[in-house]
């Protein structure tokens, strides 16, 4: 090995030592090198700048090497210990997208963001690899989530402003959230109306709870559209976006969502969790402009139902009240994977 090998070993290796590999969370607006600076005053400005410059740091799982890169309270910033690598690009199921927001169609088994487990293969990830592809200021922000098995309509915001006026209002602006679910029980009645109380353990687990002081109130509405072989599907309206509403709700009257082995040991026709949001309408507080985004029904939802030579339309009962604004036929485009 000569001494270009070792240089070039030396900087695919990095500066860090492992012992060292941390993770902070950003609590003031500020930009990456000022942050770095004030986490880690042991090391030097050349040093710090060679670890971004060196691709070791990355902000909520996204690899970052602008020094200026603006940072914003709720940011995780990591620096590892190796370099983090590009991914290859991906196919991403693009919904709708302007200046302000993007909304994409999130496949099941993906995560909405981070985790401890898992850093890179994230929507998050995959949006904000598609937007710094086209400017490499850009980026996103976390507006709301879904589960990791949970499939459908999953929407980032585009700026700082944007993600703040859509989380700190989300429960006044959000009209409608949709979701097709597959649970067991062909018997659940044609309709019904949940109201329960939720709270979560150390393990967070969601269950229900009389203690309305400690737990948060959930309603969830649902329809059924179709039964089959011991199935039944359900159209369902939330009017609460607590955590694993639907899945705890439901199983809690005998019906759990297929595939849920988290909250029961339910039939896993699928081979994913029977769950799809299928829209969400909500109204932007800053520029007041509404939209209704919409993915259709997974097809392998419909063949636990219907023959495929018989399709069959996604929205049971025609759109509620209003023009339906704001929504695109989904693309799909690159991204970083």
């Amino acid at each position: 090995m000569n001494k270009n090998d070792k240089k070039a070993h030396r900087s695919q290796k990095g500066l860090i030592d492992p012992s060292k590999v941390k993770t902070f969370e950003v609590h003031h607006e500020t930009d990456l090198l000022s942050f770095l600076t004030e986490k880690m005053p042991n090391l030097s400005n050349k040093t710090l700048r060679h670890i971004i410059a060196n691709h070791q740091v990355a902000v909520g799982g996204v690899p970052v090497s602008l020094f200026a890169y603006k940072l914003y309270p709720e940011d995780e910033v990591l620096v590892s210990y190796n370099q983090i690598k590009k991914r290859q690009l991906r196919p991403l199921d693009i919904i709708y997208e302007d200046d302000d927001l993007i909304a994409i169609n999130k496949p099941s088994g993906l995560l909405s963001v981070a985790t401890d487990r898992e850093k890179g293969k994230t929507a998050y990830r995959f949006v904000s690899d598609y937007l710094v592809a086209k400017n490499r200021n850009a980026r996103a922000f976390v507006v709301h989530r879904l589960d990791e098995d949970t499939s459908g309509v999953l929407v980032f915001a585009k700026n700082y402003e944007t993600r703040e006026a859509l989380q700190n209002h989300w429960q006044e602006i959000v009209e409608k959230r949709g979701y097709y679910a597959i649970v067991e029980g062909e018997d659940i009645p044609d309709r019904g109306r949940l109201e329960n109380y939720l709270t979560q353990n150390d393990l967070h687990l969601v269950f229900i709870t009389k203690n309305k002081a400690v737990g948060k109130l959930a309603i969830t509405n649902y329809t059924k559209m179709a039964a089959k072989n011991g199935l039944a599907l359900l159209d369902i309206n939330i009017e609460s976006g607590r955590k694993n509403q639907i899945r705890v709700q439901l199983g809690n009257i005998g019906h759990y969502v297929i595939g849920d082995d988290k909250y029961g040991e339910p039939s896993n026709p699928l081979g994913r969790l029977g769950l799809h949001a299928y829209e969400l309408i909500f109204t932007n507080p800053l520029s007041k402009k509404r939209y209704d985004f919409k993915t259709e029904m997974p097809k392998e939802f419909k063949t636990l139902f219907w023959k495929p030579r018989h399709p069959v339309e996604t929205q049971k009962g025609g759109r509620p009240g209003g023009r339906r604004q704001e929504t695109t036929k989904a693309r799909r485009v690159q991204t970083r994977r």
